[in-house]
């Protein structure tokens, strides 16, 4: 990879929060900055005024190049950056960017694909394209199965470099809204400790046969009959419902390890189920946005 490129900004802008890290010469991160300003509290029309506002200084530098991951080029942000579909890899998505000040400030599109299934079921990515990218980089691979832990966790399948299928799942949101919205959260205490052992037992009980409907009532009966604590039972919701999403894969087990991206937090859940069920996997964070977007600049022609 090239170390003569133009500096860099690589900003992530999500729903909820917005980063950015200024790269070096040769990818390493100079200087980042975090901030609560994810696209639901930019008022239409005001994104390149707050881009200016947090990260004006680094903008200033010459001929630096400002590339923009996330939500801010979805149809609710920025502006709208049409999806590049799978399969596609840094040469397709450098086709696809968007640029809003040609040569300067670019959108990266995000990536789309078509189920298997009978429907041909659309599903798509924001932003979770350049951390899959920049983990491949990392770990000098160009196939693998990743997951993206969150709120809607994603699992990817990527061959020679391109990612060619991923699949979506609502653990994240399906578990805020049983144990903060349902009669679950009732008996639960959500600021016990994390119990990897009853993490566990979720985990196990989620492999049985049967509807995940019914094992997600066991929940509150297991907490009335005093099986499990009011503290506890907050990690056997986690394990339930993270189970049930890799009972899904047909990488259980597999001979490489599964990447996982994400917080260290929700690293640490993923990595324990995983390796309960005896699938080798390595854990990456944030480095992997900057990595990604190092690369996805290396390869493209701001020109």
């Amino acid at each position: 990879m090239s170390t003569n490129q133009q500096p860099l900004i690589a900003i992530d802008w999500g729903t909820t929060s917005l980063r950015g890290a200024r790269l070096g010469a040769s990818g390493q991160v100079l200087e980042s900055r975090e901030f609560s300003r994810g696209i639901l509290s930019v008022a239409p029309g005001q994104f390149e005024a707050v881009l200016h506002e947090l990260f004006g200084d680094w903008l200033q530098a010459p001929g630096v190049l400002c590339l923009i991951s996330g939500m801010a080029g979805s149809r609710q942000g920025w502006q709208e950056a049409p999806y590049c579909p799978c399969p596609a890899g840094f040469a397709e998505l450098g086709q696809h960017l968007l640029w809003l000040k040609p040569g300067r400030i670019a959108l990266v599109p995000g990536l789309s694909c078509v189920g298997t299934d009978p429907l041909n079921t659309p599903d798509v990515m924001r932003g979770e394209e350049v951390q899959i990218f920049g983990a491949l980089q990392m770990t000098g691979r160009d196939s693998a199965t990743l997951v993206l832990p969150g709120t809607h966790s994603k699992w990817v399948q990527v061959h020679s470099g391109r990612v060619t299928q991923f699949q979506t799942f609502m653990t994240g949101e399906v578990f805020a809204l049983m144990s903060q919205h349902s009669i679950l959260g009732k008996t639960m205490d959500l600021q016990g400790a994390f119990d990897e052992a009853v993490f566990l037992q979720g985990v196990d009980q989620s492999q049985h046969s049967g509807s995940v409907l019914h094992q997600l009532f066991a929940v509150r009966t297991l907490g009335l009959f005093e099986r499990l604590s009011a503290a506890q039972l907050p990690s056997y919701l986690s394990g339930l419902l993270i189970g049930e999403e890799l009972r899904q894969q047909a990488v259980l087990p597999h001979p490489d390890p599964v990447l996982v991206i994400g917080s260290p937090a929700l690293c640490l859940r993923y990595t324990l189920a995983l390796q309960h069920l005896h699938t080798p996997c390595q854990s990456l964070g944030a480095e992997a946005t900057w990595a990604g977007l190092w690369a996805l600049a290396s390869s493209c022609d701001p020109s």
